[in-house]
């Protein structure tokens, strides 16, 4: 057998790594920012580009895409290398990837904090920016996939199969997701619009979660644990059950995240039914990974590498059970909309991306640099900094949600909510933050220890841009599909791998979706919900710039306490022409599905002047630029060409009219402020927000609660 001699490119993995550390420090420090923010609303700064609003999509998008998507490429391309027994397919697909994926994230940095957004969660980034993400993303496919093709070893090894199953999902989930029209250079609106939005919104999000989050880090798993350990991976028949029925179900799971939501009850059984399943394949990756430890604890004990691996599975283990927990609908009543889902998301993204991404930096910078940690002791210190971090962190969030839904659904002996102002929970729950607040400090100081730690190893090595290796060269002779080997045989085909990835990933999303378009009775139409008018159409984008939507739901779920202190529950019906929803998933303020004509113009100005002086303790920003900034009046008519496009009724030819009846309406409301004595221009900003808050909840006729 003849011995082929090449080598590995470990420049790639070299500058994703040093991204990753960067974006790190960076995300971590935006996220310690608006967690300070949410009890000390003066750290906004009264400046558009510091508010909470604003910044809380930047955290997220440098979070997950920055410092998790480039400490999945770094550890990618580090292992599939060497389990593939081959240089990657092209060293100019992987320098495109990395300045691509760079480019991308400076460009989504600069547009969310400037109010460039299309609010939807995880996926905020508006449409020239999707399609690069598209781009980058497929050249990242591409150099996997010819990688594998050229390998040198017979079969894929498990890690290669959830770098499969990343590729092909994040990219159906990305495009699915980021179908929209454009309104000009840097304004769209999906294709989808209210209930059905909603649905295909977190069938992305939630497995954004999965196939982002999630299925790199457990072929990462499979790939640095066995190495770290020096330890076989403990069952390859249940790497096989893991992944194929962890894909499989997945993908259905995503409607839990819209129980009590005007999504129909079908939809939402399903998410909740596959959501519990989901906890099978998830613990059985979990009890994969520990297990391969059995007998080495003691090299746990004393390596922080290994410290960092068991934590983050037993970090999954703890996600993937309260995940299908919250999936259960009375569970859900208690949790949705409160601090508990930050508490629940963030045992993922601290314990289980977090920790995983720094046990294979500490595994493999040493290696890249050939040499050995600069400190075990500092990196120890790390770890229990980090964990104590985390604790701080989830566990008053846990607290802070339960608090908080159990005063929301508070009633007295005579039948009335007990504490009927929202503002009475947010005050109970301030130390709750700045516990909060505590613990992402320890985490932050932990990730600038790595980063020290880090930089003085890589100074007491040397690196080699070329790794030189030699594997005997992969003969592909007659591959008979023996009984019992059907999978074997299978991954031996990178091709067919990923085509069959595709069809299981792919029926879950179709089985969801696709009836709430054939089926009309899915989305039943209300007559008196009619289109906005040209200036509450700006006024719900100037909304959206400013991230309201992160702290405000607009969504009454059926339930006793919400009605009451809101208003009728929300109908399906009641947002066709909502492109995109803005359902949110966090309730730092009260809901406003049914604001309108509950608080007078005069109010609204106000409060988004100074909300503490309508709202004593109020911890939101101050919005003083929306009473100066003027509106794009002239954008009106090419708003209104797209909606209409997208099927809202405008009339034919109503761009000529539009502006006319945008300003109509302003001169209105500016009037009426004038009579209050306040002096503001008929085209300022806040005149547009304020006749989108006023139009909320009147299309249909409803109770309106009158508590504030």
């Amino acid at each position: 057998m003849s011995v082929e001699r090449f080598s590995y490119d470990n420049q790639s993995p070299k500058l994703f790594a040093l991204a990753t550390i960067f974006w790190g420090v960076v995300a971590m420090l935006v996220g310690l920012t608006i967690a300070i923010q949410l009890y000390v609303p003066a750290l906004n700064l009264g400046i558009p580009y510091t508010t909470f609003g604003r910044l809380r999509p930047l955290h997220t998008n440098a979070a997950i895409f920055a410092f998790v998507g480039n400490a999945i490429f770094a550890g990618i391309y580090y292992s599939l290398q060497r389990i593939s027994k081959a240089r990657m397919y092209s060293d100019v697909l992987s320098k495109i990837h990395f300045w691509g994926w760079q480019l991308i994230i400076v460009a989504a940095a600069v547009t969310l904090v400037s109010g460039i957004t299309t609010s939807k969660e995880y996926a905020e980034l508006e449409w020239p920016i999707d399609i690069a993400i598209a781009v980058v993303w497929v050249v990242f496919g591409w150099n996997m996939i010819g990688t594998l093709v050229k390998r040198r070893e017979k079969h894929i090894y498990v890690a290669a199969w959830f770098y499969i199953a990343t590729f092909v999902t994040v990219a159906v989930l990305h495009i699915g997701n980021s179908i929209e029209l454009p309104v000009s250079f840097l304004k769209s609106y999906p294709v989808y619009a209210g209930v059905q939005d909603a649905l295909v919104q977190w069938w992305y999000g939630h497995n954004a979660v999965a196939f982002f989050l999630t299925t790199p880090f457990l072929g990462l798993m499979y790939y640095f644990l066995p190495k770290a350990a020096n330890r076989p991976i403990f069952s390859y028949k249940l790497s096989i059950v893991h992944f194929w029925s962890l894909i499989f179900i997945y993908i259905w799971a995503g409607p839990h995240h819209l129980l009590y939501t005007a999504l129909p009850n079908w939809a939402q059984s399903l998410g909740t039914a596959f959501s519990i399943m989901l906890w099978m394949p998830s613990w059985g990756g979990m009890l994969n990974g520990l297990l391969t430890l059995r007998g080495a604890w003691d090299k746990v004990r004393d390596d922080p590498v290994l410290k960092f691996l068991v934590v983050s599975i037993t970090a999954y283990g703890m996600a993937t059970f309260e995940g299908p927990m919250l999936a259960l609908k009375n569970v859900n009543a208690i949790a949705h909309y409160t601090d508990w889902i930050p508490a629940h998301v963030h045992v993922g993204t601290l314990g289980w991306n977090g920790f995983m991404t720094f046990g294979v930096l500490y595994w493999m910078i040493p290696k890249l640099f050939k040499t050995k940690l600069y400190s075990k002791k500092l990196a120890t210190a790390h770890f229990w900094i980090g964990t104590l971090g985390i604790i701080t962190w989830v566990i008053p969030m846990w607290w802070s949600g339960i608090t908080q839904s159990l005063m929301w659904k508070e009633f007295t002996p005579l039948g009335l909510l007990k504490y009927p102002n929202f503002l009475e929970t947010v005050l109970q729950i301030i130390p709750m933050y700045i516990i909060r607040s505590v613990g992402g400090t320890l985490y932050f100081v932990g990730m600038l220890m790595l980063t020290y730690n880090l930089i003085k190893t890589m100074k007491l090595g040397s690196f080699a841009k070329n790794e030189d290796a030699e594997a005997p060269a992969l003969v592909m002779g007659e591959n008979k599909l023996r009984r019992g080997m059907a999978h074997r045989w299978l991954e031996s085909k990178p091709i067919l791998f990923t085509v069959a990835t595709f069809i299981v990933i792919s029926i879950g999303g179709l089985v969801e979706i696709v009836p709430t378009y054939l089926i009309k009775s899915n989305i039943p139409t209300i007559a008196s919900v009619k289109p906005y008018s040209p200036l509450e159409l700006q006024g719900r984008d100037v909304y959206i710039s400013e991230g309201c939507n992160n702290c405000h739901s607009q969504l009454i779920r059926p339930f006793r306490s919400e009605v009451e202190r809101y208003g009728e529950y929300s109908k399906a019906g009641e947002f066709v022409y909502d492109h995109p929803f803005l359902w949110g998933s966090k309730r730092t303020g009260p809901d406003l599905a049914r604001i309108g004509g509950k608080y007078s113009d005069m109010w609204h100005y106000l409060h988004m002047q100074n909300p503490r002086q309508m709202s004593p303790g109020s911890i939101m920003p101050e919005y003083p630029w929306l009473l100066e900034n003027r509106l794009d009046v002239e954008s009106t008519p090419a708003k209104i060409s797209v909606m209409r496009k997208l099927g809202v009724p405008y009339p034919e030819g109503y761009e000529g009219k539009a502006i006319a009846d945008l300003n109509k309406q302003a001169n209105s409301i500016a009037d009426a402020l004038l009579d209050n004595g306040i002096i503001v221009e008929p085209d300022a900003e806040i005149i547009a927000l304020i006749a989108y808050l006023q139009r909320l909840g009147t299309d249909i006729k409803t109770k309106v609660a009158e508590t504030k």
